[in-house]
């Protein structure tokens, strides 16, 4: 006996979904989603890529029930994997949707519904199939990056600093890190002036990597210091080098 495609809660979209819309869009059917716990949450802001699958469907006289695998791949390399239930035994038959962490709820909520015991239940071998992640070249952290961004742009005192469009894109990034670069420093014929070059690197929602380059130096009027911010490295290192210039 199959089972009707209709009744399936999981429908491909015409263009492939990201990470984040398909948990938005799970989370936001499933009528107990303010359950989930927290860290599951967090950690699912730093998902590269989703799998979604039917697992299990169970039909009789008009009432049904599936279960779905939703899998997730984080940038650290683990998984994280929700179980939504789905089913129309509530008055009304509408279908209502549940989502849940852990085999063992899903199995404890779908012993509750008013299910026939008699009818035949259909279990699908689990597979996941997750498309290869893009491989990082940085170990980020998830520490509310998107604050780090502005603040990084808003103390940017070049005028060329990035702008709209990058501050757009840094709104997503869900972890970033910051490494000191060393390596042709600028050189200036006056003593206590100092430069110094770091690499903003961050984790964007679509798994993308954007690194900003800040440099910070006295070279101004009363010796102060100045943060400057570019979107590549050569930039960054030209800038010191014209700052450098200026007091040799």
């Amino acid at each position: 006996m199959s089972v009707p495609y209709e009744t399936a809660a999981y429908e491909p979209p015409d263009s492939p979904e990201s990470p984040e819309e398909h948990l938005a869009r799970l989370l936001g059917r499933a009528l107990n989603s303010f359950e989930l716990p927290d860290e599951t949450i967090r950690r699912l802001d730093c998902a590269l890529v989703h799998d979604g699958s039917l697992h299990s469907a169970h039909h009789s006289a008009g009432m049904h029930r599936e279960t779905y695998r939703h899998t997730w791949l984080l940038a650290d390399g683990s998984a994280v994997t929700l179980w939504e239930l789905v089913h129309n035994t509530a008055p009304g038959s509408e279908p209502q949707h549940e989502v849940y962490v852990d085999e063992e709820e899903l199995r404890t909520a779908t012993a509750r519904l008013p299910l026939p015991a008699d009818a035949q239940d259909f279990e699908l071998p689990v597979t996941v199939q997750l498309l290869p992640a893009p491989a990082l070249r940085q170990v980020y952290v998830p520490d509310d990056s998107p604050d780090h961004a502005r603040r990084l742009l808003r103390r940017a005192e070049n005028t060329d600093r990035p702008g709209t469009e990058t501050a757009a894109l840094l709104t997503t990034a869900c972890g970033h890190r910051i490494t000191q670069a060393f390596g042709r420093p600028a050189r200036t014929g006056r003593a206590g002036l100092s430069f110094s070059l770091y690499e903003h690197a961050f984790l964007l929602g679509d798994g993308a990597e954007l690194s900003l380059w800040e440099v910070e130096h006295t070279v101004t009027p009363d010796g102060r210091h100045m943060c400057e911010v570019y979107v590549s490295e050569d930039a960054a290192r030209d800038a010191m080098e014209r700052r450098a210039a200026q007091v040799s």
